[in-house]
C-alpha cells in the first residue's frame, strides 16, 4: 500500500498524490488518471509498476475530486486545462521521482493517456511515454514533436479515440527520430480497467507485457 503525499510543482505551489516507493528501484513511473479522477483503480496500477521494481507516483489531478458519473467526469475533464496540469502537475511529479531514481516514464489511460503525449512533447525531465487510448488536440500537443520513445495502445471499437484518429496519430509520428510503438487491439475503450464492462483481460495482460518490455528497453537500458 503506497501512501498520499504533496510535492512541489515548477510554479511554486503543491500538488497531491498517491505515491509508493519500491525498495532499490533505478526509475520510476507517473501514472496519470482516467477521466473519473484519482481513484482506487489508478492506485492499483500505481501498485502494479512497483511490483515490477518502479518506484510509482499518480498526481491527484483534480485535486480530491473523484466520481463515477460519467457526465461529472466529462465535467471534469473539460474544466482541466491540459497543457497547464502537464507543465505543472506532471513536471513536478517527475521531478519528485527523479529525487531517488535517474528516469521516469509517463504513462496514463484515456485523459491520461492525452496528457501522456503532451508530457512526451512538452516535457524535457519525460524519458519514455506510454498512452493507453488517449490522444490530445492537436493544437495543444503536436506528436509530431514526441522528444521521447514513445508506444501507444489503442482499441479498434473505440469510440473517442477512433481507429481514424488513431490512424492520423500514427502519420504525425512517421517522421519522429525517437522510437515510436503504436499497437492496436480488437476491444474497446478502457479495455485495460478491471473495473467497467470494457475490461478484456487479455488484451490488457498483453498490453501490459509490451509496457513492461518497452520500459525495460528504454528506462532501464535492457533491451
Amino acid at each position: 500500500m503506497g501512501q498520499r503525499i504533496t510535492f512541489d510543482c515548477p510554479d511554486g505551489s503543491q500538488a497531491g498524490g498517491y505515491f509508493k516507493q519500491a525498495e532499490g528501484a533505478g526509475a520510476g513511473v507517473i501514472v496519470l488518471q482516467e477521466w473519473w479522477g484519482l481513484n482506487p483503480q489508478i492506485c492499483e496500477v500505481a501498485d502494479r509498476f512497483v511490483e515490477e521494481g518502479y518506484s510509482a507516483l499518480a498526481p491527484d489531478l483534480y485535486h480530491g475530486r473523484v466520481t463515477q458519473s460519467a457526465d461529472e467526469a466529462n465535467h471534469m475533464m473539460s474544466g482541466l486545462d491540459w497543457v497547464g496540469a502537464t507543465e505543472v502537475e506532471v513536471a513536478g511529479a517527475i521531478a519528485h521521482l527523479k529525487q531517488s531514481v535517474s528516469k521516469v516514464a509517463v504513462m496514463g489511460f484515456c485523459m491520461g493517456g492525452a496528457l501522456t503525449i503532451i508530457s512526451g512533447v512538452k516535457l524535457a525531465d519525460c524519458d519514455a511515454a506510454v498512452a493507453y487510448y488517449g490522444i490530445p488536440p492537436e493544437e495543444q500537443a503536436d506528436p509530431a514533436d514526441m522528444q521521447v520513445p514513445f508506444q501507444g495502445h489503442f482499441a479498434t471499437k473505440d469510440h473517442w479515440c477512433t481507429p481514424a484518429v488513431v490512424d492520423a496519430l500514427e502519420v504525425r509520428l512517421a517522421g519522429v527520430s525517437m522510437p515510436v510503438e503504436l499497437h492496436r487491439y480488437d476491444a474497446e475503450h478502457a479495455f485495460f480497467n478491471e473495473t467497467v464492462p470494457a475490461y478484456d483481460e487479455a488484451v490488457a495482460e498483453l498490453s501490459w507485457a509490451r509496457t513492461m518490455a518497452f520500459l525495460k528497453t528504454h528506462l532501464l537500458g535492457r533491451g
